[in-house]
């Protein structure tokens, strides 16, 4: 791993300033949670502190006036690599490759290069350049054992704004470039089996859209419009993984994306994620199955959630291409929670309103047949009592058929409430949870359950409302009941 800072200018003279004042932070961590050590005292700055044992950490101070950084590290300095002044003999390669060290990096070629390898002592320091009001400085560490392996953390720390006593606030503006790499690949070691997975994820979701295809067509006389916008949906999410698999793959390889690959795959992901959430709003609805007239309440669904879903992608897609440190990637990652959040709550709605409805028809459904029947029997004083029983016990067995379809509709909505609700609760919390829990070397697995969790939610949902005639959400209620009374009567 090789740290170069370019350029730091600042706002005002700091000559005078303590070492403790501007200054880097490095630990390593061995999964992806928040550094412990970070969250105690935040009303104090931890340069001002000695690193302890409890974490792996190295305080690397700004010595302004002396010219130098410093390096403050815990007693056992065995948990962490050994920190070098300058690049690597790899980092020479890669900068021979792109044409040498360029004179705006703050620090001259031969500068940059390590005169001596150094351990971890308290004592140790190094160079820091400054040209004009530019300050730079670079080093670099190769973790050679499995004990430093783990994930590594860089935090920049400004001391000078948290000090009660200054009221004027330090501005700065700072470029860093930072390289990593593993052995074999560019990739975290937790990314690493990535291109593997999405492809063969890409190929689980080919496999199950193809075979809904073929459903279809085997039943081309109960399929609806929504069985077809279904079948959309497996493919596009096919799609998405192969581009995302390439993507990472040439990260892998070359340590930084293909913009095209990367701009195909952010498009086939936005459509993915609009399609999904439509779908889940429309089956919910009950559009094209039991009604084929959305109702106001529903339009007013859909022009919530295709507008935020647009925005969820952006937040996406802007997270993706911006680094972790930059102040535009904490803003649109909260929005991202937030919007993906609401979206995640408005898809529920139309399920809640169709279980209401069908809760309401269930109750209704026999009472208003034993009125249709007692209005016949009674209002046709010409027809025989034979007749009379006759049209009772029909219009009797009506009644319940009706009756049982809404029940059987009423739980078939109850269990994707249920699914949905299971979907959002496994990919939005606990598969997060999985992430931060597990080791470092074992972050793909939430990708891989996350994955998962999609490709089940498809298979329920296309098995629940496949297109059969014994599938009772198929099973439409008869419109003109009351002329079919009239012509048994």
């Amino acid at each position: 791993m090789t740290v170069n800072m370019s350029s730091l200018t600042l706002s005002m003279d700091v000559t005078n300033f303590d070492s403790s004042t501007l200054g880097f932070s490095l630990d390593r961590t061995s999964s992806n949670g928040f550094s412990t050590y970070l969250d105690e005292d935040l009303d104090y700055c931890i340069l001002k502190k000695l690193p302890t044992d409890e974490a792996a950490l190295v305080l690397l101070l700004m010595d302004f006036k002396n010219g130098c950084v410093k390096m403050k590290h815990s007693e056992k300095d065995n948990k962490l690599p050994r920190i070098v002044s300058g690049l690597s003999s790899q980092g020479h390669a890669d900068q021979a490759m792109d044409g040498g060290v360029k004179p705006g990096d703050g620090a001259k070629a031969a500068d940059q290069i390590p005169l001596k390898t150094t351990v971890n002592k308290s004592d140790v320091s190094y160079p820091l350049h400054k040209e004009g009001n530019v300050f730079s400085f670079l080093f670099h560490f190769n973790v050679s054992t499995e004990d430093q392996q783990g994930l590594y953390n860089l935090y920049f720390h400004n001391c000078y704004n948290k000090e009660v006593k200054n009221s004027v606030p330090l501005k700065f503006s700072i470029e860093i470039s930072i390289s990593e790499k593993n052995p074999s690949s560019f990739l975290s070691a937790g990314e690493i089996p990535l291109p593997k997975l999405y492809i063969c994820m890409s190929l689980f979701f080919l496999v199950i859209g193809t075979f809904w295809v073929h459903v279809l067509r085997k039943r081309r006389s109960d399929v609806f419009k929504i069985h077809w916008l279904m079948a959309a949906l497996p493919f596009t999410k096919s799609l998405s993984l192969v581009f995302h698999a390439i993507d990472y793959y040439y990260i892998s390889n070359q340590g930084f994306p293909i913009e095209g690959w990367a701009v195909v795959y952010y498009i086939t992901h936005l459509l993915k994620g609009a399609l999904l959430f439509i779908t889940i709003a429309l089956i919910g609805t009950g559009w094209a199955f039991i009604k084929h007239i959305l109702s106001d309440k529903d339009k007013k669904i859909f022009m919530i959630v295709i507008p935020l879903q647009v925005l969820a992608n952006v937040a996406y897609i802007i997270i993706e291409s911006t680094e972790e440190g930059t102040t535009e990637y904490g803003l649109w990652k909260e929005i991202l929670f937030l919007v993906d959040l609401l979206c995640c709550g408005a898809i529920l709605f139309p399920v809640v309103w169709s279980i209401r409805h069908l809760q309401e028809a269930s109750a209704t459904d026999g009472k208003g047949m034993w009125y249709r029947v007692d209005r016949v029997c009674f209002g046709l004083s010409v027809c025989l009592s034979l007749s009379c029983l006759s049209v009772f016990i029909s219009l009797s067995c009506l009644s319940a058929c009706v009756s049982a379809i809404s029940l059987a509709k009423l739980k078939l909505f109850r269990h994707y409430y249920v699914m949905i609700v299971c979907y959002i609760y496994f990919t939005r919390i606990i598969a997060i949870l999985i992430k931060f829990i597990v080791p470092f070397q074992w972050k793909w697995l939430y990708q891989l359950l996350d994955e998962l969790a999609t490709l089940v939610f498809f298979v329920l949902t296309g098995y629940k409302f496949r297109p059969a005639s014994d599938n009772p959400y198929l099973l439409l209620p008869l419109e003109d009941e009351e002329d079919l009374e009239m012509e048994d009567v």
